[in-house]
């Protein structure tokens, strides 16, 4: 469900349809022929699961029952499940069922959705199917439906889960939060959207007749553009998928007014900056810059008309035919407007981006018989120092032969074509990153208001999970934080439930909703797990992909029922170096690179370099690493020096998800990541 919704010039459309069941539908339903004795599901190969007639027992565990085609077959007892009474049929609510198994459980979401009707409940949860098309739901025509009312009230939906966060955080004054989850392409983040924008409407303030200023409702809902421009991109299996983590933080005053937002993201997918697989695409923004909508910025990017000119953004597709990317450059340059930057930072965030394209440009050849490289042709060079600032002569020197430091004294160290050629791609990818993470802190500042930040309604969208033909070191990290998340969302609704039952005294045995996923976790967590191999061989100098493997054979296979030997790959894929069952599916990965990606050094004579350039916003990207002077590194809470992490897996072991009765935190990350 990629790009953002059009204004409406005319009325709202009704969506009574999409969201009630019509007296006719209800009366054919209840008509459907059933039988409580003989009606059953079956599983079936194409279907998954279709309804047959139950003939007899067979034995103890089996059952012989008759097929639609007429043919009868034998299944085991746990294998077939009874179909619901008629009264069921699209039940809003799949806890309520007389027969709850998988196949009612999954007929009623494919009836619901057959009808158009996207959400249903289940329990406490609100369960999306993704339509890929836009059905008029989230209309202010829509709002009013389910403002203050109960959930029971009033069909299933997004809002009537916002609704009750709300009410809840005014009644209770508690702060609320909702995790969207779900794999990658269900429509996860554009149901985030849509949460802000009811946030934005049932707590908006009175404007003021006459007033121009931007109000804090457009704001919130005006960072989507930018963040989807610049963090969100094509794959396989969505249009539009979410390349980072979000936590958005809503703010209210203590009449329940909006006071301010603030985002958290995590883990940027940096490697899409500099290469795609055929069938994926880069980061939407590459391909908005190259659109011509906006008249002057090809100009002042000095980029030409040809975007295969660009070898960076044009590994993969180039042109989806779901993006309409002219009109969602239209809307990213708008949103700058009104998220209050100034005409010069967004014109050099515009240079800076552009700028990585050009990266990927710069050509080096071998000096002779010497390991050195050097310059093959200077003008992508001169052209990414023109846009961020330096002086390019200088550029080449320090790509080709930075300086390192021995002892007390520095020396310039000669370094290959290959060498070059990867220093140039990660400084591309951390230049790329670095922008994000600034669109991100002014985006911040824009929505502190200063006003009264009495409660919050926090909203969690992270990358989906993800089973590709191949998956590398990006998709074990996506997988591993929704890992994470469900074990997070498995104790906190089951185990925890279950225990305040006993806390109360009321007679219950206890259910193992056999869904612990402790041992996975642990394979990547104890010590010499996947994360502490890594990181490890990741600091020594000599290690390899190779040698990487091996330890990770030597440590886990045969000893962790969740580390395992892959599938062979595809025809025409590369090899798989080890399997994990995860939660959601059994995934092969390929450790090719890992070491390197999980370092992602810079280059730090360029970054000394780019930290006294003429560009406002280079500098300032730059203004935390230390570089090889050391000058670096904000202040944290308390004054206390702040200091990144060494590696990427790093940032995984900090602490995250702490639960525990009214857990409150003025840190959105300790809220997000461990308990």
């Amino acid at each position: 469900m990629p790009g953002h919704v059009k204004k409406s010039t005319g009325p709202d459309p009704d969506p009574t349809e999409y969201l009630f069941i019509s007296r006719e539908q209800r009366m054919k339903d209840q008509t459907k022929p059933y039988d409580p004795k003989k009606s059953f599901w079956c599983p079936d190969p194409n279907e998954g699961f279709v309804e047959c007639e139950l003939q007899g027992a067979k034995g103890d565990k089996h059952v012989t029952v008759k097929l639609p085609s007429g043919e009868t077959k034998d299944f085991k007892k746990e294998q077939v499940g009874q179909v619901n009474p008629p009264k069921y049929e699209k039940c809003e609510d799949v806890s309520n069922l007389t027969f709850l198994n998988d196949p009612s459980v999954f007929y009623v979401l494919k009836s619901r959705y057959q009808a158009k009707l996207i959400y249903t409940y289940s329990g406490l949860f609100c369960i999306a199917v993704n339509p890929y098309k836009r059905y008029p739901i989230y209309t202010n025509r829509a709002v009013k439906i389910y403002i203050g009312k109960r959930r029971n009230e009033v069909p299933p939906h997004l809002f009537a889960i916002c609704d009750g966060a709300y009410q809840n955080m005014n009644q209770e004054r508690q702060n609320q939060s909702m995790l969207i989850t779900g794999e990658s392409g269900a429509g996860k983040t554009e149901n985030t959207k849509k949460v802000l924008s009811y946030f934005a409407n049932v707590g908006a303030s009175e404007k003021k007749e006459g007033e121009s200023k931007q109000n804090l409702e457009d704001q919130i809902i005006q960072t989507n553009p930018i963040l989807e421009a610049y963090g969100n991109a094509k794959t396989t299996r969505n249009d539009n998928s979410s390349r980072f983590g979000k936590f958005i933080r809503v703010h209210f005053a203590p009449n329940g007014k909006l006071s301010g937002a603030d985002i958290e993201v995590y883990l940027l997918e940096k490697a899409r900056v500099i290469s795609q697989s055929p069938a994926e695409r880069g980061y939407h923004i590459f391909y908005q810059l190259m659109c011509d909508q906006i008249d002057y910025i090809k100009k002042i990017c000095l980029l030409s008309d040809d975007i295969y000119d660009y070898h960076y953004e044009a590994q993969g597709k180039v042109t989806v035919p779901s993006i309409d990317d002219k009109e969602d450059m239209q809307f990213t340059h708008d949103a700058f407007d009104v998220l209050n930057f100034s005409h010069e930072e967004r014109d050099n965030c515009y240079k800076v981006t552009a700028s990585v394209m050009h990266f990927g440009n710069m050509k080096f050849k071998q000096r002779g018989r010497e390991e050195q490289a050097e310059a093959d042709g200077t003008e992508a060079g001169e052209i990414v120092a023109t846009l961020l600032g330096v002086d390019a002569e200088e550029l080449y020197r320090n790509f080709c032969k930075p300086k390192i430091k021995v002892g007390a004294e520095f020396v310039t160290k000669g370094m290959n074509v290959d060498q070059v050629n990867y220093n140039i791609g990660a400084m591309a990818k951390g230049i790329f990153s670095r922008v994000f993470s600034w669109l991100v802190r002014k985006c911040n500042m824009t929505l502190e208001t200063g006003q009264t930040r009495a409660m919050f309604i926090g909203v969690l969208d992270i990358a989906g999970f993800e089973i590709f033909d191949f998956n590398g070191f990006e998709q074990i990290c996506i997988n591993f934080c929704n890992e994470k998340l469900q074990q997070f969302f498995n104790h906190h609704m089951f185990v925890l439930e279950q225990e305040e039952y006993a806390k109360e005294g009321i007679v219950w045995q206890f259910v193992d909703f056999g869904m612990d996923l402790q041992a996975c976790i642990e394979l990547f967590e104890k010590k010499m797990g996947l994360l502490s191999i890594l990181e490890e061989e990741s600091m020594f100098p000599k290690a390899t992909d190779k040698t990487f493997e091996e330890k990770l054979n030597n440590n886990h296979l045969g000893k962790s029922r969740c580390f395992i030997k892959p599938k062979p790959p595809k025809p025409g894929q590369p090899d798989n170096h080890f399997a994990i069952v995860h939660y959601a599916g059994t995934v092969s990965y390929n450790l090719t690179g890992w070491l390197e990606k999980n370092k992602d050094p810079l280059n730090d004579t360029v970054v000394d370099q780019l930290k006294k350039s003429s560009n406002a916003l280079t500098v300032e990207i730059f203004a935390d690493h230390p570089g090889q002077s050391g000058d670096g590194g904000g202040k944290g809470k308390g004054g206390k020096q702040q200091t990144g992490f060494k590696t990427v897996s790093s940032g995984y072991k900090v602490p995250v998800l702490r639960t525990g009765p009214g857990y409150l935190s003025d840190d959105p990350r300790e809220m997000i990541l461990e308990r």
